[in-house]
């Protein structure tokens, strides 16, 4: 019954739209010691924000949702968010370098936070409307977005302790080209898929070991136990008489 009532709630479904909007804000001063509710200071975000939340959630016939529906469109604000996301991860950069000179995590760490702030706060969001899904963990399995914005928290990272020998400028339009790039060809090709796979297996098989994936792993072992079924069978009928005589053992 309360799962329900805060699923349904809209103060709980506003609440938690917030928090996805505002994520990185909330967890970058989380991290400084700042005040997590600064975010509610900028009156005309939050109401630029409950418009939209409204305006998707509550406009009749769902017209505001089906005008943005129009692939044309959704792929211009989905260029529009990754824009922003480049200016969240520097502003965050530089705003922990004014409290930690040259602390290179603390870096990394909030620029991260503020340009995937949304995805990385996501469990906490879900509690909020009632919901518990840890395998959404972003920490245990990365989505692409929180992947390239901890690699560009740390390309910024690394531009701003003057060790990347680039200028800020140009490694943001480099950096927003990628992005933009990259999400447009996602979405045009439906595909989930993220375009660091075939390096994170390289590098996985490099340093961790990893060769074979889960899926692959169990199909093997479906085949390998029906191609050979007699010695399962014998190999587990001499398990279950070492058992016995254990117990017989035992016994005595």
């Amino acid at each position: 019954g309360a799962v329900e009532v805060s699923v349904r709630s809209p103060v709980a479904c506003w609440f938690s739209a917030m928090l996805y909007c505002f994520g990185g804000s909330v967890l970058s001063s989380l991290m400084l010691a700042e005040p997590p509710v600064a975010f509610l200071a900028k009156g005309t975000n939050i109401l630029l924000a409950t418009s939209v939340w409204y305006l998707v959630f509550y406009c009749p016939q769902d017209i505001f949702y089906r005008c943005f529906a129009f692939l044309p469109l959704r792929l211009l604000v989905a260029g529009m968010k990754e824009v922003t996301r480049t200016w969240k991860i520097t502003a965050g950069v530089a705003h922990a370098d004014s409290h930690f000179k040259d602390a290179w995590l603390v870096m990394v760490a909030v620029g991260w936070a503020r340009g995937a702030g949304g995805g990385l706060i996501s469990n906490f969001e879900q509690l909020v409307r009632g919901v518990w899904k840890p395998e959404t963990n972003e920490l245990l399995k990365m989505s692409y977005p929180v992947k390239v914005t901890l690699i560009g928290a740390v390309l910024f990272t690394l531009q701003h302790s003057q060790y990347l020998p680039i200028a800020k400028h140009n490694l943001m339009f480099l950096y927003t080209v990628f992005l933009v790039i990259s999400k447009v060809t996602m979405m045009l090709t439906r595909s989930a898929a993220s375009p660091f796979a075939p390096f994170e297996a390289a590098l996985g098989h490099m340093f961790f070991g990893l060769q074979k994936t889960p899926s692959k792993v169990k199909g093997e072992d479906a085949a390998s136990s029906n191609g050979s079924s007699v010695c399962d069978q014998s190999s587990s009928e001499q398990h279950r008489d070492g058992v016995k005589k254990r117990q017989a053992k035992k016994t005595e």
